[in-house]
């Protein structure tokens, strides 16, 4: 059994019959579909299909909505791109930039200088973080932050004298970035097959994907537990004295919203600290208040030597990365000669003054601890009582304002549909058609709202997302 795997138009609902206004907007609109299609390539698009449909034009924003330019009202289930952690439309984030525009717009931080902005970010950061990450490094992006994490594992091995410790392994599902190192990392088959040119000894183990993946009767933590030490196998093929680092997401986040079982973290610790190997945690999307705690690795209970940050940093107001470093990783890189590594735009002053004015809001607005004991708990309990027993509902994953719901033809046999990702196309389309942005991820479907929502907003969520499910299971013959 096939279903339609092309891009679909965006299907505008019906109107009242247009105003003269109305008319001039909609060839706006047309304008608009007609230039993004004669200049613009979109990221991870198949432009030809999409041109032919027509791009949706977004042109405000406010809380949790987007207004398109057909005047449609949209619910932002997904926070941009994991992002907009604080939500559309904060004053205060705007003011900072500007100002910071007004007295220092650019200046660099090499050549023995720094700037307050960047002075206020770090220190900031040091208090928020736990205790033993107290020195920062920017870049612009996540990608950006993985490369350099590659960078200061290298550095630091060096250091020690250990230039045999090259091997840095992640996972199969991964997703680090879209550079060359960090689509290296990522272990995302359509992006390898897109790049033939990758870093040098990067190996990949299996991802604790228990829905999908699991065979037998083991149970998610005995499943967990077993993916966790194929890494200590993978070190031991290696060599210990040949490895480097392992780097994972806490939870993987574009790959699905898939949360290992408590076994997972603690054993690859475990493992990591046996052979002496630096553990890393991609932060980009967990981190800042994603799970209801300020990091995720903290919500998994494990102590990573290297965390990479973006998104939830500047709630994606301006671009901005970091990564974190233990004070044994800083101390390292800190006594040892240079570091030729950055940036033109390391630290940028406007960047660091939003990512200052985000994070106050986080937390004194106390938006990360009411994730953790209001709207996060309400969210995951509103999905898993309104999804349960649902004929095309195998499984919901997450904590705080993050979840992942699999899509499955036999939700209780765990057997998902042979064709999965035409089947979250379909659930997509739904989905943005019904007015709320939920992406698909495979036969995966993924919800991440801005951190600022409140229990209204989340049950209109959980309410069009219930709709956009039954319909496809509806087309699908399901029910």
């Amino acid at each position: 059994m096939s279903y339609r795997t092309e891009e679909v138009a965006y299907v505008q609902p019906a109107q009242p019959a247009a105003s003269a206004q109305a008319v001039q907007q909609q060839r706006s609109t047309a304008e608009y579909r007609a230039l993004d299609a004669a200049h613009h390539i979109h990221p991870f698009s198949d432009m030809g299909s999409l041109n032919r449909s027509g791009s949706r034009v977004i042109v405000k924003a406010q809380g949790v909505y987007l207004w398109d330019s057909e005047g449609n009202k949209v619910i932002d289930g997904m926070a941009g791109l994991w992002c907009v952690n604080v939500g559309y439309g904060r004053k205060e984030l705007a003011d900072a930039a500007y100002k910071q525009m007004q007295e220092l717009p650019y200046y660099n931080t090499f050549f023995k200088t720094t700037h307050p902005p960047v002075i206020e970010l770090s220190a900031l950061l040091a208090e928020l973080a736990p205790e033993p990450f107290n020195h920062f490094f920017y870049c612009n992006s996540g990608s950006e932050g993985n490369d350099t994490v590659l960078r200061i594992v290298h550095q630091y091995w060096a250091t020690k004298g250990k230039h045999s410790k090259k091997f840095v392994i992640s996972r199969k599902n991964g997703y680090h970035g879209s550079t060359i190192a960090g689509g290296t990392l990522g272990g995302m088959g359509y992006m390898h097959e897109q790049m033939p040119s990758k870093v040098e000894n990067i190996v990949h183990i299996d991802q604790p994907y228990f829905f999908g993946e699991a065979q037998g009767n083991l149970s998610p933590e005995e499943f967990a537990l077993a993916r966790a030490q194929q890494l200590e196998a993978k070190i031991l093929e290696i060599g210990a004295d040949n490895v480097a680092a392992f780097i994972g997401e806490p939870f993987q986040g574009a790959g699905g919203v898939i949360f290992p079982a408590s076994t997972y973290w603690p054993e690859i610790q475990r493992i990591c600290r046996k052979y002496d190997i630096l553990l890393v945690a991609d932060e980009v999307i967990g981190g800042f208040g994603r799970t209801g705690e300020w990091f995720a690795h903290q919500h998994f209970g494990f102590e990573p030597d290297l965390i990479t940050l973006a998104k939830g940093l500047t709630s994606g107001y301006v671009p901005m990365g970091a990564v974190g470093l233990h004070d044994r990783v800083a101390k390292a890189i800190i006594e040892n000669g240079d570091f030729n590594h950055g940036l033109t735009y390391s630290g940028h002053p406007v960047a660091a003054a939003v990512a200052v004015a985000n994070l106050k809001l986080l937390r004194d607005e106390k938006i990360v601890d009411r994730v953790k004991n209001d709207t996060g708990p309400y969210f995951q309990k509103q999905l898993r009582e309104t999804f349960a027993n649902h004929p095309i509902i195998g499984e919901i994953s997450g904590a705080g304002l993050v979840a992942g719901l699999q899509l499955a033809q036999d939700p209780k046999a765990r057997k998902r549909f042979a064709n999965g990702g035409d089947v979250g196309t379909i659930c997509r389309d739904f989905c943005f058609n019904g007015n709320l942005i939920m992406r698909a991820t495979g036969d995966r479907m993924l919800l991440s709202p801005p951190l600022v929502i409140n229990k209204l907003e989340i049950d209109e969520i959980v309410s069009k997302a219930k709709k956009a499910i039954d319909a496809t299971a509806q087309q699908l013959g399901i029910s």
